[in-house]
Parts: structure tokens; sequence; C-alpha cells
């Protein structure tokens, strides 16, 4: 019997076959929608992001089985390739808030510690290369990102313990080094430093906000086909908190803070002119969002399909987002946005609650699912834009805010206070909505979506400040040092404060900036493109479902040092590449 058990098995007998591993949700069909009779989150195991039961089911590509899948050579192995990898990315759960506000604190903490460094490094030897600026730079900024969301995703904490404690090593250092103040006790020393002023063309926590959501975001949508990438950072499917969920999110919030209508860019006669020029400036969103359409429909690049839709994608969001925002900010006062987004995103939730809205959703118009027609096709993407207009009018009051003159150091530590307590109220909020009203969804953009969104975007401005304000302490320990993308300490005058005294020379604050973070944020388009770009380019030539831990972490280390690399020499040619 034994035997021809055996011989049965090696003649290739039909067997039962297991699950892929790895795997979230049952394939879909031809049409791109889920299987009869199953809804979204079907065979979802609450807190994980597997759907084992629901992956036992029948059905994948053309009918096939997935024992076929796997066994089948030619085209229909290439499908189901595509096939399990759009099943690798979907139909997850996410992690909680309090994870993902912690692995977006420690960039923070280490652009500090990047900053201590310049500063004891300037002190100690006065010569530094662009190259070592740029080492310095990627493996303070992008390394850490690269480990929080692979190898070290269970270890955040000790990350922050150990950025911490190397930060206050490197600060011991650069106090018993200081040239200012040498003789003075810490008290004298701190009272001293909140009576001066911060000088800056630009606030560089903003900056910093931006770079590494820019960071992240470039990591992520490479990291997340390995895996290395642990599945609860993953976009969610219905409901949850990912980390990649952040990403889209805290773009719109960043752009929002530095729109033009919060750098004045307008006056009050060209209002309307100005949303001339809004309309115009949305060409190369809409050529970036229709070329995407057009190359990933016509190589068959996998597609999380519940994320926007059938045609839609996150550039067509921006333009809806920049032409409603533009045409709302024309309608309402700037210093009035909080009213404004408070008040769409209830009404857009009440919607959701007591209307069709969120089934049209989730099942669309004849309720099983279809994807006949525009709106079907692309319900997800066109719905959602409204939360993400109320995210940014509440950056746009979030810009304005920081912007405002402030005199004195205390005067920002003030404010940080400000946004860290308005974080923590959001967070709270956050709770009693989840608990109370509905959970967060990304696909929804819902009520709790926003305020995670914006509390999470506050917590790590907050962040951002307070590290900017101790470096800033550390250079005025240290007469002339320089860091790029930092406040400058100035000196104001007793007399007259338009007149002040800056500690830096004029001949160092003409010294050109080597420094990633302002690269970036100059061409952060280009960045971004040039990593969707790669991130494809890659999934093509690497089989990414199935590369080990090592060769997973060379790629992706490789990946965003040549983009980092890139825009670097662009910013040391002095070169701003813009479309409009």
């Amino acid at each position: 019997m034994g035997g021809k058990r055996r011989g049965r098995e090696r003649a290739g007998e039909e067997r039962k076959p297991g699950p892929p591993e790895r795997t979230g949700r049952p394939p879909l069909g031809p049409s791109g929608r889920e299987p009869a009779g199953s809804s979204p989150g079907a065979g979802r195991a609450l807190g994980s992001g597997r759907t084992w039961p629901a992956l036992d089911a029948r059905v994948g590509i053309r009918g096939c089985s997935w024992g076929k899948v796997f066994r089948e050579p030619g085209e229909e192995e290439k499908m189901s390739q595509k096939q399990m990898k759009e099943a690798f990315v979907s139909n997850h759960n996410g992690t909680s808030v309090l994870e993902v506000t912690q692995g977006l604190c420690l960039p923070a903490f280490c652009i500090l510690c990047r900053g201590l460094l310049i500063i004891l490094s300037q002190h100690l030897c006065s010569s530094h290369t662009w190259r070592t600026r740029f080492f310095t730079d990627f493996v303070f900024l992008i390394v850490p990102l690269v480990a929080t969301l692979t190898i070290l995703s269970s270890f955040v904490l000790l990350e922050h313990l150990a950025v911490i404690i190397l930060g206050a090593g490197l600060f011991y250092q650069i106090y018993c080094r200081r040239t200012c103040c040498a003789r003075m006790p810490v008290q004298k020393i701190l009272e001293k430093f909140l009576k001066i002023g911060l000088e800056s063309e630009y606030v560089p926590a903003i900056s910093c906000f931006r770079v590494i959501n820019s960071a992240f975001t470039a990591i992520a949508i490479l990291a997340v086909d390995f895996p290395l990438f642990p599945r609860r950072f993953a976009k969610t499917e219905l409901y949850g908190t990912g980390a990649m969920d952040f990403g889209v999110g805290g773009f719109i919030f960043g752009t929002a803070m530095v729109c033009p209508e919060v750098r004045r860019k307008y006056t009050d006669r060209s209002r309307f002119c100005y949303l001339t020029k809004s309309l115009y400036s949305v060409w190369p969103l809409v050529f970036l969002g229709v070329g995407r359409l057009v190359i990933i429909k016509s190589i068959g690049y996998q597609e999380h399909l519940t994320e926007y839709g059938v045609h839609w994608n996150f550039f067509f969001t921006l333009i809806v987002v920049k032409l409603l925002t533009s045409l709302l900010l024309i309608i309402f006062p700037l210093n009035k946005s909080w009213i404004v987004a408070i008040s769409i995103i209830v009404l857009y939730q009440l919607a959701l609650d007591f209307t069709p809205l969120k089934r049209l959703i989730l099942y669309g118009t004849d309720g099983s699912g279809t994807r006949i027609g525009l709106l079907n096709a692309n319900r997800e993407g066109i719905i959602s834009t409204l939360g993400y207009v109320a995210i940014h009018m509440a950056g746009v009051q979030t810009g304005s805010y920081m912007l405002k003159t402030r005199s004195h150091v205390k005067d920002w530590v003030k404010g940080t206070y400000c946004i860290l307590l308005t974080a923590i109220s959001l967070f709270i909020s956050l709770y009693i909505v989840q608990v109370n009203v509905e959970v967060v969804s990304r696909r929804m953009a819902n009520l709790a979506f926003c305020i995670w969104i914006i509390a999470s975007s506050l917590i790590l401005l907050s962040s951002l400040l307070l590290c900017d304000i101790i470096l800033s302490f550390a250079k005025f320990l240290i007469k002339g040092a320089i860091v790029p993308c930092s406040w400058k300490p100035v000196q104001l005058s007793a007399t007259n404060k338009k007149h002040s005294e800056c500690l830096v020379s004029e001949a160092e604050r003409k010294e050109p900036s080597l420094c990633l973070i302002t690269a970036m944020n100059r061409n952060q388009l280009i960045f971004f493109l040039l990593s969707n770009i790669t991130t494809g380019l890659i999934n093509l030539l690497v089989d990414t479902l199935h590369s080990s831990t090592l060769w997973a972490l060379i790629v992706l280390n490789l990946y965003m040092f040549t983009n980092c690399l890139i825009i670097y020499v662009l910013h040391l040619q002095d070169k701003t590449i813009k479309f409009w």
C-alpha cells in the first residue's frame, strides 16, 4: 500500500493544496473582484494579518487552484506570481497606534544625534567633504528607518534607548568642550539661552517632517514586497492602523504646511488669479497619474485593488485635494482652516453612518462588490478624498501656526508645548471615537483615520521641534558651529530686535549646505518618482517573495543609497527640477 501511495504521488496525481505562505486573502478572480460570497475582510483573524481558512478556498487565476498555479509553467506561472504578490500585500489588519508612534519619533532623535556629531566633529577637525557628510546623513537618517521597518521592527524601544544614550554622550562631550559661557553655571547658561533668538529662512522641523515621511514611504513601498517586512506594517484592508497607512496622510499633511496659501504667496486682490494658477499647477500630477495608470496596466504590474480602485491612484487624490482646498481657502480665512477641517470630517462621518455611503464604498452600487462603471471601479479613491481634504486643511492651520514670528527660544518652547498638548488631546479623542463611533479605516478615510493622521503628524512635529531646540542649545555652547537644516542662534539686541548679532560668522553662513535633508526637501517630487520607478524595476527583476533576509537588506540599502545619491548630486549641482 505504501509503495502504491508513493507511486501515485510521483505520478503527480491530485493532492489537496495547502495555503501559500504569507498571503492575506483569497485570490481575486479575473475581473479583479473578490470571490462570490466573500466580503471585505472575510476569513480575517482578528489581530493578525493572515486568513488561513479563507485561503484554503477555491479559485485562483483563470479558475485554477493554488496547487495548479504553483505547478503550471509559462504564462500561467507569470500571472500566478502577480497574483501571489497582490495577496501578499492584501487583507492585513495593521498594528497598534502606540507602535506606529514609537517608530515615527525615532528619526527625530536620529537627526538630533547627527547634528550633535557634526558639531563635535567641527570642533575637533574643521574639514568635511561632501562624501563624509553624505555618509553621515545616510547612516543617521536612512539606515535606522530601514532597520526599524525590517529586522529591528520588534525592538523599537531598544532603538530609542540606544539613540538616547548616544545623544546624551555626544551632548556631554560638547558641554565639556563648550566655548561659550565656559565658567558659568548650568542655570545661568539656560537663562541666557532662552533669551536668544533663532534665525532660519524656514522652520527646519517642517523640512525634516517632509523628508522623514518621504524616506519612510520610499523604503516601505519596496520593503513591503519582501517577507522581511512585518505584515502588520502593511496597508490595512478595511480597518486598523498600519505604518504604511500613515505615509499617505502624512504626505498630505506635510504638503499642506508649506502650501502657497500658508506662505502668503497671494494678496486678497489676487485670490481668484491664484486659483487659476492652482489649476495650472496640477498638470504635472495629471501627467504622472495618467502615466502611472497606463504603465501599470500595460505591464500587468501587481495592484492592491481596494486601496484606490481600478484606475485611481494617489496622484489623482492629490489633484482633487489641491483643487478643493484652493477653493476653500479662497472662501474661508486662513486662520479658520481648523473649523473647515472639523466641519468636513464630521459631516463626512455622519454621511458614512446614516446614509448608504459606507455600503457604496465597501460593496458598490449593487451591494455585491461590482466594479462596473467609473464610480464603482474607483469608489475607494473618489470618496475617501473628502477625508484627505480635511487632513490638508488641518495641515494648513498647523503651518500657519508654525510660521508665526517668534523672537526668543522660550517662545518656541511654548509653541512646542502647545503642539504636543494638541497631539495628546487628539490621541485621547481618537480613543473615544474608536470606542464609540468607528475604528480607523484608511480605505474610507473616516473620522478616526483623520484624527490619527493629524495626531501622529503633530507628535512627530513636536519631537522634531524639541530636538531642534536641544540642537540649538548645543550650537549655542560651541560658538561658530554649523549644522545644515537647523536654526542659527542669534543674540538679540536690547534696543532694537530688528538688529541682531548672529552667533555664526557671515562667511560661514555662506558655506554650501552639504545636507541630504536639504537635498531631499529641495527635489521631493523627483525623489518620490525615482523611488517609484526603481521599486517597479526591482520588482520586475527580483523574486521578492522568496528573498532571504540578507539579500532583502542589501537590496533595500542599495536602492535607498542610489536614490539618495542622485538627489544629493543634484543638490550639489544646484539643480531644482520642476515641471511647472
